[in-house]
């Protein structure tokens, strides 16, 4: 299951099925890091390192894995081992170590250190749904949903998306929900928010266990505070974390709705994503449209691309040009160095309801 929800909207329809989606994702299939490389990146069998498939498809919705591998070394030890290296020459040779020669000096030694570096992996999920037009994936954070959506790019050539847009401030309108103590309609208020100051991000108060009813929470919104985020059930059957961004987090379902969950099979480790990735993208297709309608977001489905134009960058002429979208990025990070130790060890693959 996802435990967040980072959502865009398709801005063309998606008319890739599931065999053609694997071949184009094919040519960007994950690879360890070489002996010098910083980072690498690419698609991974959603099912796990055992399957061959890198699209799992459920109806119309197609769930893809990307995953991230980078080696850390910490940036002290490299420098410690330059000063080293450094002494020793200007001992050796009675001479002053140039500008230059530290600068070739630290390339050699990165060369020699990062083969024996930790390396550590990261899996984000995503999946489109072409049925209703949502990209949806399970991150955090901005960084990680646009390093996913920037290799989706790279290997569809282009995968024109929109962040969900509201109409109005979202912030003020999750304030007002605290106040009145009612939600939009299907939505319940739970027990956590986050407040901060309109004019100091710094001023911030976080809430868990608290009823959202209390004076001090009232206080705060009085004083110049607004709802950034704000815990929320949905019928019962979906509690999760909204943000200003309508970016959803903390994602649980109900005991009640997991054990709805038809497998067909326990032991068969793909009746179960299906039940799963068909629970998911059907609840969320409900949260989406009520949330687009409370905060007044376009959503409407895109119209159809003209033939051999998939992935191109059309849309309604009566709506407005969607936001910039994210440079597709190289497959390795920067030559950097990263504040972790140095060894060797890797993170093992996990299915993605683990």
């Amino acid at each position: 299951m996802f435990k967040n929800a980072k959502v865009y909207r398709l801005q063309v329809p998606f008319e890739l099925d599931q065999m053609g989606l694997h071949a184009q994702l094919g040519e960007r299939r994950f690879r360890p890091c070489g002996p010098v490389e910083t980072a690498t990146m690419g698609w991974t069998a959603p099912l796990g390192p055992k399957a061959e498939m890198l699209v799992h498809t459920v109806g119309q919705v197609h769930l893809v894995a990307m995953r991230r591998q980078e080696r850390l070394l910490p940036g002290s030890v490299v420098t410690e081992a330059v000063a080293e290296r450094v002494a020793e020459i200007e001992q050796a040779e009675m001479r002053e170590v140039a500008r230059r020669e530290r600068t070739q000096l630290r390339e050699e030694l990165l060369a020699e250190m990062l083969p024996k570096a930790f390396t550590r992996s990261r899996l984000v999920r995503a999946y489109i749904d072409a049925a209703d037009g949502w990209v949806v994936i399970d991150a955090g954070s901005d960084k990680a949903a646009e390093e996913l959506l920037a290799l989706l790019r790279e290997s569809l050539g282009s995968f024109p998306v929109k962040p969900l847009e509201p109409q109005v401030i979202a912030a003020e309108r999750l304030s007002n929900w605290i106040r009145s103590g009612k939600a939009a309609e299907g939505i319940e208020l739970e027990d956590s928010c986050v407040l901060q100051d309109a004019e100091d991000a710094r001023s911030t108060v976080r809430c868990r266990g608290q009823d959202l009813s209390a004076p001090e929470i009232r206080n705060h919104l009085d004083t110049g505070k607004r709802a950034v985020s704000i815990g929320i059930n949905w019928k019962e059957r979906l509690s999760l974390l909204l943000g200003e961004d309508l970016s959803l987090k903390r994602l649980r379902f109900a005991d009640e709705v997991t054990n709805e969950l038809d497998t067909g099979d326990a032991d068969d480790d793909g009746a179960l994503l299906d039940a799963e990735l068909a629970l998911l993208s059907l609840e969320l297709r409900a949260v989406l449209a009520r949330l687009c309608e409370e905060f007044e977001v376009l959503s409407e489905m895109p119209i159809a691309a003209p033939a051999g134009m998939l992935g191109a960058d059309v849309q309604r002429p009566s709506e407005p040009m969607p936001a910039s979208q994210v440079e597709p990025g190289s497959s390795s990070a920067p030559a950097a160095v990263s504040d972790q130790a140095s060894g060797v060890a890797e993170t093992e693959d996990r299915p993605p309801w683990d």
